[in-house]
């Protein structure tokens, strides 16, 4: 695979992470199971934010070299993230909220 693919697919997984640990931390803080409010989606918003620009930072040493141009380091895979991390925040929120009313 050309790097730009592997930036890719690396960001959508990291989309994925970011997700699951977004809502590990709801959960922790007691945030799931009360009403979905704006402050649980500006959080959540900003910890993805958070990883991907620390993603950037521990991506770019490796890639620098490998790509035509650097600023394409940064925006490669900028919209599977956020999509792949929204998507994946609702199913994980979900599925706590549900193990939460079951129990």
């Amino acid at each position: 695979m050309k790097p730009l693919e592997v930036l890719y697919w690396l960001r959508f997984v990291l989309g994925i992470v970011a997700a699951f640990i977004c809502v590990g931390y709801e959960q922790a803080v007691g945030l799931i199971g009360t009403d979905l409010n704006l402050t649980t989606l500006f959080n959540g918003i900003a910890f993805a934010l958070i990883v991907y620009i620390l993603s950037y930072y521990m991506i770019k040493p490796k890639f620098i070299l490998k790509v035509e141009k650097p600023q394409k380091i940064f925006t490669t895979g900028m919209g599977i993230y956020f999509l792949s991390w929204l998507v994946f925040w609702v199913l994980f929120y979900t599925i706590a909220l549900w193990f939460l009313r079951a129990i």
